[in-house]
């Protein structure tokens, strides 16, 4: 992985807000996604603000370079356009797997 992203991590996209609409939800610019995309914008968003969205990871293609975020829907979206905020670590056991008893 170039940069070193993986399933499970979570990542902030920064977003453009485009337009309120009139059911209390804003139309938004995601980088390298040329689909249309609303969300609930925070208190004041006006157009042309910018906005930080976090999600996970749910799939990574190293070879096309994007990336698939979970942000509410599914989104793909060119690897270079998220900001990893927090690496997925996996849980630890805190016991030995036991043989079960005979």
């Amino acid at each position: 992985m170039a940069r070193d992203i993986g399933v499970g991590d979570e990542v902030a996209l920064v977003v453009t807000i485009l337009k309120q609409l009139g059911n209390g939800r804003a139309s938004v610019s995601i980088p390298s996604y040329h689909f249309p995309f609303s969300i609930e914008p925070p208190a004041k968003a006006k157009r042309g603000d910018t906005h930080p969205i976090t999600g996970q990871i749910t799939s990574v293609d190293d070879d096309a370079g994007k990336v698939t975020v979970k942000i509410g829907g599914l989104v793909t979206v060119d690897s270079d356009t998220v900001t990893v905020l927090k690496k997925y670590r996996p849980p630890m056991r805190r016991t030995l797997p036991r043989d079960p008893p005979t």
